[in-house]
């Protein structure tokens, strides 16, 4: 039996897949490391077929619950670890989530007997400083509070915190995606 070399090429037409970090958690699922790599071997046993047809492939995602989960470590640990911004939060759940694609996508790549190159890149975006997502945070993150957890926080670490309807208090982030 031969390996299958599908190589990309230049005159190969691109797909696009984009997904939100919801696809690595499903409902109730609280997001542990099996749960991520069952999750990315599922979606990957999707976008293979692009592949097989001759595609070349770009896969983008979110990652606001891994972010949220990740804030919530640093709350915990907060006394004891140090606080990183939640600009290097979302890099390093970036990061993992296009880890936990690569390696279950190489993976399916050998069990298929397809060689091909697999890249996972971290990517950032530059925002203007006058863009008026900074003026009016939408983007709910991190848990749910109490009204004085969130103005222990507030005043604590300068957060902008606004109610959900019933459900309790969140910090606000600015965020192009959530418009």
């Amino acid at each position: 039996m031969r390996a299958v070399t599908s190589q990309s090429s230049p005159e190969a037409p691109i797909a696009v897949v984009a997904m939100g970090g919801h696809a690595f958690m499903r409902p109730g699922e609280p997001g542990t490391h099996e749960e991520h790599i069952l999750n990315a071997r599922a979606i990957n046993r999707h976008t293979i077929t692009l592949l097989e047809r001759g595609y070349n492939l770009v896969i983008t995602h979110g990652n606001g619950p891994q972010v949220g989960n990740l804030m919530r470590q640093t709350e915990l640990t907060r006394d004891r670890v140090p606080a990183l911004p939640i600009d290097v939060l979302v890099a390093q759940t970036e990061g993992s989530l296009g880890y936990y694609l690569q390696q279950e996508l190489l993976n399916e790549l050998r069990a298929r007997d397809i060689r091909r190159y697999v890249v996972t890149m971290v990517t950032q975006v530059l925002v203007s400083r006058e863009d008026p997502a900074f003026h009016s945070p939408t983007k709910p993150v991190g848990q749910f509070l109490t009204k004085e957890e969130a103005e222990e926080r507030r005043e604590r670490f300068g957060w902008i915190i606004r109610e959900e309807a019933g459900r309790g208090w969140r910090r606000v982030v600015s965020s192009r995606g959530a418009r």
